[in-house]
């Protein structure tokens, strides 16, 4: 099947080597229209200190190329690393979304963070989409499917002849994402996964991670409809919802608590921000004792 080109975002991948997380620049080739999709803040744990570096490399090549930065897509609330949305949109008034549940995780740690100024409605981000939110870039359609399990807040952006799944799906030698974080759940990942099978086998599938599993060399981030559904360790070849549940339960059981949960979530329910400042003009991050 030929894909019309003005179906057929230009895409980037940024690979971030500290938290194996791929940030996108994604562009339509007949406008210059761009979005970029979970961007990372730096953040070194040992010395308390952010940085913008990576950040640095994609506002470059949107200069270079001459793209016009018209939204900052998240696909979640990452666990695994800040994010640099509230810098981008600082530097470049790029609005910021994410999906509409968002504000469910905002008022589970905002809780457990004590963060007073962070209220659960999400009003920090620019716009919340709720499932099937359509929307264009440049001239591509772009289409928000809500994708939970992974955390009840995960959205999918369907761009043309590509999806960006975020966590939900991973290399099909790798698999999916754990379920084992607050309102995740196994059973909904399976049927979330199952809404992006369904769309057309050729569709380009873009993950949020790569981890290098046994037998590959090389990171990888770009794969394909028919390629997770027929070689996708956890549930490819037609693995039954029941199978995939107990497999997914069973790995998550033997998962440690990602090193940047902590500092991560309380910046990610800010969008990005840091803290608000101290008398001092300090600002700190939490670290709750016993409370995970």
């Amino acid at each position: 099947m030929t894909v019309a080109p003005a179906t057929v975002p230009a895409v980037e991948g940024f690979f971030d080597a500290a938290t194996h997380t791929v940030t996108y620049l994604v562009a339509d080739p007949a406008t210059g229209a761009a979005a970029v999709i979970d961007p990372v803040l730096d953040f070194d744990p040992a010395s308390g200190r952010t940085s913008t570096a990576s950040l640095e490399r994609v506002l470059a090549r949107i200069a270079v190329r001459g793209l016009t930065l018209e939204r900052v897509l998240e696909t979640h609330a990452h666990a695994d690393h800040l994010t640099g949305a509230d810098e981008i949109r600082a530097r470049t008034g790029a609005p910021i979304g994410i999906g509409a549940r968002i504000t469910e995780v905002q008022k589970v740690f905002g809780v457990l963070f004590e963060a007073h100024d962070v209220t659960a409605d999400g009003v920090v981000f620019d716009s919340l989409y709720a499932d099937g939110a359509r929307f264009t870039l440049g001239a591509l359609p772009v289409e928000v499917m809500h994708t939970p399990g992974h955390t009840p807040a995960c959205v999918s952006y369907h761009i043309g002849d590509a999806v960006f799944t975020g966590d939900t799906l991973f290399m099909p030698d790798y698999g999916t994402a754990r379920c084992d974080f607050p309102g995740g759940d196994a059973r909904t990942l399976y049927r979330s996964i199952q809404r992006i099978l369904a769309l057309p086998p050729g569709t380009r599938i873009f993950v949020g991670h790569d981890y290098l599993p046994e037998g590959r060399s090389g990171f990888r981030w770009e794969t394909t409809v028919a390629a997770q559904a027929s070689d996708n360790v956890h549930i490819g070849g037609g693995r039954t919802e029941d199978a995939f549940v107990a497999l997914r339960e069973a790995r998550d059981g033997t998962l440690t608590v990602p090193s940047l949960i902590l500092p991560s979530l309380q910046i990610n329910i800010r969008a990005g921000a840091l803290p608000p400042a101290e008398a001092s003009g300090k600002r700190f991050l939490k670290l709750p004792l016993n409370a995970i």
